[in-house]
């Protein structure tokens, strides 16, 4: 294979990755549901090389698991595992927090404000993929402008598990709470304060995490469906 073709291959199975990430996090592909190869090449309009591709970068996510002979299916992860990722999340974006704030415009500001106000109406709405999606796109946001190349590429290895897991598995979550959470967060990074930034993002995780604790206690997540 040339470096030129191998260059394409990798940028094409990045390609697939996102599209069969979207797919996970819009519900289509629910948790345990099984992921063809040939049929998503066939509606992608590619070989199985770079799915084949895409799936391996999946999996190291944590978002789907390979068996042999079973194929790839989206992964089922314990409510430990996701637990223990909001304390990763907890440290990795306080960080963010902290370093985004020196650089923050008043732009930076009204940008985040919108996703804490888009979040509030989606979830008074009932709409909750809009405002799973907006609270990603703060929290991405505010790691994106610390400006830390490496802190963003750790991090990405931890959002869409987290979002996966919330977004389409927890019944009963209190979906305006969480909206009204992210307030203080907004508040700390306009009034440029590092130290209460680091305060309120692990306030934020840990009321979140309890949040998940007592509803997992109460009401085990739903059976997984084929597909």
């Amino acid at each position: 294979m040339t470096r030129e073709a191998a260059i394409s291959r990798s940028v094409l199975s990045d390609q697939v990755k996102d599209r069969l990430l979207q797919a996970i996090l819009d519900g289509r592909y629910p948790l345990g549901a099984r992921i063809v190869e040939t049929q998503v090449a066939r509606e992608l309009g590619t070989s199985q090389a770079p799915v084949r591709e895409a799936l391996r970068d999946l999996e190291a996510l944590g978002v789907v698991e390979t068996a042999a002979f079973r194929g790839a299916r989206v992964r089922r992860p314990s409510a430990d595992e996701l637990l223990e990722a909001f304390v990763i999340r907890a440290e990795l974006e306080s960080l963010g927090a902290r370093l985004a704030i020196p650089r923050l415009t008043d732009e930076d500001l009204q940008v985040l404000a919108a996703y804490v106000d888009e979040m509030r109406r989606a979830a008074e709405s009932g709409d909750y993929h809009a405002e799973a999606t907006a609270d990603a796109s703060f929290h991405s946001r505010i790691v994106e402008l610390a400006g830390n190349a490496t802190l963003l590429r750790v991090w990405r290895t931890l959002e869409p598990y987290s979002r996966t897991y919330i977004t389409m598995v927890v019944p009963g979550l209190d979906r305006l709470r969480i909206a009204h959470l992210h307030a203080p967060i907004f508040e700390a990074l306009r009034l440029r304060d590092p130290k209460l930034a680091v305060a309120v993002m692990h306030e934020h995780f840990s009321e979140t995490a309890a949040m998940l604790a007592d509803l997992w206690a109460t009401a085990p997540p739903p059976a997984a469906r084929s597909a």
